[in-house]
């Protein structure tokens, strides 16, 4: 991935708002400019960007995974073991040290949201001053170029493919974690096959039964399937850091009459916002098209979340789709469109599908059927 011309741009803004360096500390914000992702746990990797010179403060254990991946003019590696003592053992140093090169009054734009307090407080101690760079950044990160789309898009494909292999071989008698391995199997041969040393995150939830389904988000369980059992699967897939997301509620055996009647408000709320999302439009006019359909059915206490957010190099990301946001949409954003009705004694009702704003239109990128009809699943486990 070519991250030079997102440098470039961030070298734009801080131009134009009298940054001398950015200090750039989320680890999805260092994926973006820099092309390193990172498995995080401990260890704080730091990416400074001047108006010359990039330059990435990591752990040792990272440093041949830094030199495959990302273009910086400077690695400064910090050491844990025994044998490198005193050639640098705690970012702090290496983020000290970098910072003495700058004269007092130097501006650093930071993300105030992630920022540590010990670089402040070494920021302070050098005299810097501190600006934030969050809204600009989200900014940047919400309109993606046609390489993040084009991944994106090829997500779409894939979440969809999972997604499908989990639902038609859902069954009453296995678990919510049996059924989701259908999908990431299916998931994972067709990584392997069409894109060869990609990287590929993924995340599935299947809560199942109206007490699980009326909580959003909670982790799959060993739960098993029951006849007459309400379920929402939910999956995200991440090509090359890049994801997309499917969701759909559906039923193993049938619904009753009341959660027939609540699943086609959930559906035709998200129809409604997938026709009207495009170029042009706020987030907040998406958010009230879904709503008022759900109003017109009387549900509306039933509503707990936005109708839906941005999507990219994270899970959820801006721009978000909810009632105060006057966000005029722009080509190259790119959404997750999921409005849902969680009502006690009865279940939790949501369908997710991401699209695409183009200048020519809006592509839907994910699908598989949303229709009742087409979410009914029957049968039991088979023993093998």
């Amino acid at each position: 991935m070519n991250t030079d011309k997102r440098v470039q741009k961030l070298r734009e803004v801080m131009d134009a708002r009298g940054i001398d360096v950015s200090v750039i500390c989320n680890f999805e914000n260092q994926y973006y400019f820099s092309g390193l992702k990172a498995i995080t746990y401990s260890r704080p990797i730091v990416l400074l960007v001047d108006k010359q010179e990039t330059s990435l403060i990591i752990p040792s254990l990272e440093e041949e995974h830094a030199k495959a991946k990302t273009r910086v003019d400077h690695l400064h590696v910090y050491h844990e073991v025994k044998s490198k003592a005193g050639q640098g053992e705690s970012y702090t140093e290496h983020f000290d040290a970098l910072l003495s090169r700058y004269p007092k009054g130097t501006v650093i734009g930071a993300e105030f949201a992630s920022f540590p307090v010990r670089l402040e407080q070494i920021a302070r101690k050098h005299g810097a001053d501190l600006v934030s760079i969050d809204k600009e950044i989200v900014d940047m990160r919400a309109v993606k170029d046609e390489q993040e789309m084009g991944m994106i898009a090829e997500s779409g494909r894939l979440v969809s493919l999972a997604l499908k292999h989990s639902l038609e071989h859902a069954a009453a008698g296995m678990s919510e974690m049996e059924m989701d391995q259908f999908g990431t199997r299916a998931l994972f041969m067709e990584v392997a096959e069409k894109h060869p040393d990609a990287t590929l995150d993924y995340f599935v939830m299947s809560p199942s039964g109206i007490e699980r389904t009326n909580m959003p988000h909670v982790f799959s369980n060993t739960r098993q399937l029951k006849q007459q059992d309400i379920i929402i699967h939910s999956r995200q897939v991440g090509l090359n850091g890049y994801r997309a997301e499917c969701e759909r509620t559906f039923f193993i055996g049938g619904a009753t009459e009341k959660q027939k009647e609540v699943f086609k408000v959930a559906q035709e709320a998200q129809a409604a916002a997938l026709d009207f999302i495009k170029v042009g439009v706020t987030a907040k006019e998406v958010n009230e098209v879904a709503r008022k359909v759900i109003e017109k059915a009387g549900l509306e206490t039933f509503v707990n979340h936005r109708t839906g957010h941005g999507i990219g190099i994270g899970l959820h990301e801006e721009p978000s789709l909810r009632y105060d946001n006057d966000l005029v949409l722009k080509p190259g954003m790119a959404f997750c469109v999921e409005p849902g009705i969680y009502i006690p004694e009865v279940g939790g009702f949501r369908h997710s599908d991401t699209v695409i704003l183009r200048e020519n239109g809006t592509e839907l990128i994910t699908e598989y059927p949303r229709g009742l009809d087409a979410l009914v699943f029957g049968g039991v486990k088979q023993e093998v």
